[in-house]
């Protein structure tokens, strides 16, 4: 069962370096650094913005608007240390 734990904490880091890179990536193609029709820039923002946006629009329509600052994937990263928190200091010692 402790395999199952570390596989999920792993799932979250990795899910949490998605976040970030899919953040910078956003400011990188809004500030016009790379361009998005450059066939793998676009398939990479394709691809952050499939996997980030399921979890990001519930947030984002839960947060007031604060004038075009988007703290949704800040909130997300908290929530999940929060939950990493919980699994490796009550969960984590309970399993045999």
């Amino acid at each position: 069962m402790r395999a199952v734990l570390d596989i999920v904490i792993i799932v979250l880091d990795l899910y949490v370096w998605l976040l970030i890179a899919s953040a910078i990536l956003s400011w990188l193609i809004a500030f016009n650094v790379v361009n998005t029709r450059n066939q793998f820039v676009s398939a990479v923002a394709e691809f952050l913005y499939r996997i980030t946006e399921p979890v990001l629009a519930p947030i984002r329509n839960f947060l007031p608007s604060l004038g075009g600052i988007d703290i949704s994937p800040i909130i997300l990263i908290l929530i999940i240390m929060f939950l990493e928190r919980v699994i490796m200091y009550y969960i984590y010692p309970n399993v045999i």
